[in-house]
């Protein structure tokens, strides 16, 4: 048997073809219980003599998982529809923003034998009480829950097939997810990363503290744990990129079991793999999140026109449970699910499961190439794009991956030569995008790619021709679609979560950093020198609003002072402002005169992808090319002013990824 290698970044993984995993799996169930299904008439059972799972008939709603010698890991003081389901948020003209569960009303045997049981629970859309004034009006959509239960497996697969038929109404989504409410007498550590793994606030801490700027955060003031007082707790301090959300859950400390979602692949999750979204939060809850406005806004809604068709199967991902014995570390729960979930990477996609809709590994392609960097007033050779991160989506223009919703994607990074290869492709017609960290700007190879099953396309050597009009005169920031770099505060003593006290790649997680500038700059703005000043340590991480002594705000103005030796008369300078978040803002630039009544340039009113509130380093990347005429300027000193000008509250504001002035070609 031949097996297949592929060489990244220095490494050779080598990659098992379907059969010899199968082979592997088969030989690891030897001895393993059968898998039984019993259908009652509210409940559907499902056994491997490893975990039961227990799921409402038929709507779907998972009501209890038995593991461990736990008759129930879910919160059984809960309705059995308020355990384990899917939700989704939507509005359409004239139903407000809704949050609707969502449930089956036919049930169904997909394949039941002793290695596998696979069970849907559908529901068809029911347009009789969409045109009424009354009645309970239901997405417009078509559903297909799906759980899936292998003999010898310590966990269960569950994946949806969302479809939209045409003549369907017209409606919006901003959010797609499942959640899995556990126990609360038992599941108190959450484990997101290596870095981020504490003992949780209970719900009732939350309920007694005292609420912050927004509902979602709050001061424990007497909680259960008394080592947890004067913290902080909100959910999205526990936010996480797609791209590194692979695994997550809970760890019950009497029994010592854990609960872990993993994700073993990004395809059907959306806005590709920078895309921020919750996690695991105070519950305990985890979450399996598809798709959500988070870190994005209404940038990002998926929007569908009337009778427009749509489908896409968001999952499979996996729910993995495993537990030690009372003299084992608590540790060894975690390291064991990051095995298992680089065992799921590894299988991706999956063989087992049964839906049409889920193309298998046969019924793929994949493409590679490599990608390379001419940037001509900075190199005089091409460059490998190192670390690029190179994906198929959707046709459109350069950077439309981010805000794209209904499609599927497919991402990875390219090694330190600019390789790389995208595996598992579903058929379809896609454009091939990049960026790279320390390139300004997107790439995207525009020639359409179409991807049948089990085509090879070789892409060869692709160029990326950063925007640029001339030598760099200055730069702020280091281009790669953060404000990381940037100077980011510790927090008020006040208002402190301790997991990251100490975690310097995380400190912008602690709440309250947007009322530090006005700690930092009480009177005067802040003022940026270029060549003297150090954008590490001299360039705060938001350009936020600052709140005054009678509790308003007003706008900010920062400078950034320059000197230029030369200013060729009758040529045009470039300016490019490199936004690593925005909301609800304005910048408007102004050259040596902050008093002009209207200014040289601006954003208009953009964004609303809510980070600074949100902790987030980032939220929805945007870039502003600026044409500087020579008469702006002046030899010698020039300082240019950002105003950020919309000011009703705290969270208006942008963060910068990188500023930089280009010269005209002369100055070369």
């Amino acid at each position: 048997m031949k097996l297949v290698g592929v060489r990244r970044a220095g490494f050779f993984i080598i990659t098992l073809p379907p059969l010899l995993l199968l082979l592997s799996y088969n030989s690891a169930m030897q001895g393993a219980a059968a898998v039984t299904l019993d259908v009652r008439e509210k409940q559907v059972v499902i056994d491997n003599g490893i975990l039961q799972l227990r799921i409402a008939n038929p709507e779907g709603y998972l009501t209890g998982v038995c593991y461990g010698g736990v008759d129930n890991v879910l919160e059984t003081r809960n309705e059995g529809f308020n355990r384990g389901y899917w939700d989704v948020v939507w509005d359409a003209q004239g139903i407000n923003g809704t949050t609707d569960r969502i449930a089956g009303s036919v049930f169904n045997v997909i394949v039941q034998n002793e290695d596998q049981v696979e069970v849907s629970f559908t529901n068809t859309w029911d347009s009789t009480a969409w045109n009424t004034s009354y009645g309970n009006r239901a997405l417009p959509v078509n559903v297909d829950l799906r759980y899936i239960v292998l003999r010898g497996s310590s966990g269960f697969y569950a994946y949806a097939i969302f479809e939209r038929e045409e003549g369907y109404p017209a409606s919006n989504v901003d959010q797609i997810r499942t959640v899995y409410k556990l126990d609360q007498d038992k599941f108190h550590y959450m484990a997101i990363s290596n870095d981020r793994q504490r003992i949780m606030p209970m719900p009732e801490d939350r309920e007694s503290g005292l609420p912050l700027a927004y509902k979602e955060a709050v001061l424990l003031t007497d909680p259960i744990d008394p080592d947890l007082r004067g913290e902080v707790d909100d959910k999205y301090q526990y936010s996480c990129e797609d791209k590194d959300n692979k695994v997550h859950g809970w760890i019950s400390f009497e029994p010592q079991i854990g609960f872990w979602i993993i994700t073993p692949s990004n395809e059907f999750r959306t806005a590709g793999p920078v895309k921020q979204d919750l996690t695991s939060h105070v519950g305990p809850i985890s979450l399996a999140m598809f798709h959500s406005a988070h870190y994005a806004g209404l940038d990002v809604t998926m929007k569908f026109q009337e009778g427009e068709p749509w489908k896409k199967v968001f999952g499979p991902y996996y729910v993995y449970l495993n537990s030690v014995s009372e003299d084992t570390d608590l540790s060894t729960l975690w390291d064991d699910a990051k095995h298992q979930m680089a065992q799921e990477v590894r299988s991706w996609p999956y063989e087992f499961p049964l839906s049409v809709n889920f193309p298998k590994s046969v019924q793929r392609g994949f493409v590679f190439g490599r990608l390379l960097v001419h940037d001509r007033y900075r190199w005089k050779t091409l460059r490998s794009a190192t670390s690029a991160w190179i994906g198929l989506a959707v046709p459109g223009d350069a950077g439309s991956w981010q805000t794209e919703t209904k499609g599927y994607q497919f991402w990875t990074q390219a090694d330190r030569n600019g390789r790389f290869m995208i595996k598992g492709i579903h058929e379809g017609v896609y454009n091939l995008y990049a960026w790279a960290p320390g390139v300004i700007g997107d790439y995207v190879y525009a020639e359409n790619i179409t991807v049948t099953p089990g085509s090879a396309i070789d892409l060869a050597d692709l160029i990326f021709e950063p925007l640029r009009n001339g030598p760099t005169l200055w730069q702020i920031g280091f281009p790669d679609r953060t404000a990381l770099e940037f100077y980011v505060p510790a927090p008020s003593r006040l208002f402190v979560n301790k997991l990251y006290t100490d975690n310097d790649l995380n400190k912008f997680r602690q709440y309250g950093l947007w009322e530090r500038y006005a700690d930092l700059y009480p009177d005067n703005d802040l003022i940026y020198t270029v060549g003297i000043s150090d954008y590490h340590r001299d360039w705060f991480f938001a350009h936020v609003t600052r709140k005054t002594n009678n509790g308003t705000y007003i706008p900010t103005t920062w400078q950034i002072i320059f000197h230029l030796k030369n200013v060729y008369p009758s040529t045009n300078y470039t300016l490019r402002i490199a936004l690593a978040s925005a909301s609800r803002s304005e910048v408007q630039v102004r050259f040596n005169d902050p008093e002009l009544s209207a200014p040289h340039f601006t954003t208009m009113l953009i964004g609303t992808d809510n980070a600074i509130a949100r902790h987030g380093i980032h939220g929805l990347y945007r870039l502003f090319n600026v044409d500087v005429p020579a008469e702006w300027l002046t030899v010698g000193n020039n300082t240019m002013y950002l105003k950020q000008s919309r000011h009703t509250g705290p969270f208006e504001g942008v963060m910068y990824d990188y500023i930089r002035l280009e010269g005209p070609l002369q100055t070369t």
